[in-house]
């Protein structure tokens, strides 16, 4: 996840996608990851709708 979080932060800080952008929209920039990353990210409780920002304000990430 920790990947993932600083794609979203690159891609937010050259202003491709918004922080109040919904989850669902890195399905349409990573297609050939999103079953992967979508499965990690209702594993950690986020829906599709949560805004981008909400996965950008975790500080650590507790995978075991």
């Amino acid at each position: 996840m920790g990947k993932l979080q600083r794609q979203l932060q690159s891609l937010v800080d050259s202003k491709k996608l918004k922080p109040t952008d919904s989850l669902w929209k890195v399905g349409l920039l990573f297609p050939d990851r999103w079953s992967h990353w979508k499965g990690e990210l209702l594993d950690f409780e986020f829906s599709m709708q949560d805004p981008i920002q909400s996965l950008l304000d975790v500080e650590a990430w507790d995978e075991d």
